[in-house]
Protein backbone atom coordinates (compact mmCIF):
# COMPACT_ATOMS: atom_id res chain seq x y z
CA UNK A 1 0.00 0.00 0.00
CA UNK A 2 2.65 2.19 0.72
CA UNK A 3 3.88 2.35 -3.07
CA UNK A 4 0.85 3.88 -4.17
CA UNK A 5 0.46 7.67 -4.13
CA UNK A 6 -2.58 9.06 -3.08
CA UNK A 7 -4.59 9.59 -6.53
CA UNK A 8 -3.58 5.87 -7.35
CA UNK A 9 -4.86 4.59 -3.80
CA UNK A 10 -8.24 6.57 -4.62
CA UNK A 11 -8.44 5.27 -7.71
CA UNK A 12 -7.73 1.53 -6.85
CA UNK A 13 -10.67 1.70 -4.38
CA UNK A 14 -12.64 3.16 -6.83
CA UNK A 15 -12.08 0.54 -9.46
CA UNK A 16 -12.33 -2.22 -6.37
CA UNK A 17 -16.00 -0.88 -5.61
CA UNK A 18 -17.18 -0.94 -9.33
CA UNK A 19 -15.21 -4.63 -9.57
CA UNK A 20 -16.93 -5.56 -6.63
CA UNK A 21 -13.92 -7.21 -5.54
CA UNK A 22 -13.29 -8.94 -1.96
CA UNK A 23 -14.83 -7.13 0.55
CA UNK A 24 -11.75 -7.44 2.96
CA UNK A 25 -9.80 -6.43 -0.11
CA UNK A 26 -11.91 -3.40 -0.15
CA UNK A 27 -11.75 -3.05 3.54
CA UNK A 28 -7.92 -2.88 3.49
CA UNK A 29 -7.80 0.31 0.85
CA UNK A 30 -10.08 2.01 2.44
CA UNK A 31 -8.56 1.33 6.14
CA UNK A 32 -5.40 2.78 4.04
CA UNK A 33 -7.55 5.90 2.43
CA UNK A 34 -8.28 6.73 6.54
CA UNK A 35 -5.17 6.69 7.51
CA UNK A 36 -3.91 8.78 4.68
CA UNK A 37 -6.93 10.81 5.72
CA UNK A 38 -8.62 10.79 2.20
CA UNK A 39 -12.09 10.32 3.03
CA UNK A 40 -12.79 14.27 0.95
CA UNK A 41 -11.33 12.25 -1.95
CA UNK A 42 -13.95 9.63 -2.24
CA UNK A 43 -16.67 11.85 -1.12
CA UNK A 44 -15.77 13.88 -4.32
CA UNK A 45 -14.97 11.82 -6.51
CA UNK A 46 -18.32 9.48 -5.63
CA UNK A 47 -20.31 13.27 -5.58
CA UNK A 48 -18.82 14.19 -9.27
CA UNK A 49 -19.68 10.25 -10.75
CA UNK A 50 -23.51 11.00 -9.68
CA UNK A 51 -23.86 14.33 -11.21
Amino acid sequence: MKNLNNEMLVEAFVKAKELSLSEDFIMLLHQELEQRNLQHKLDSHFAASTT
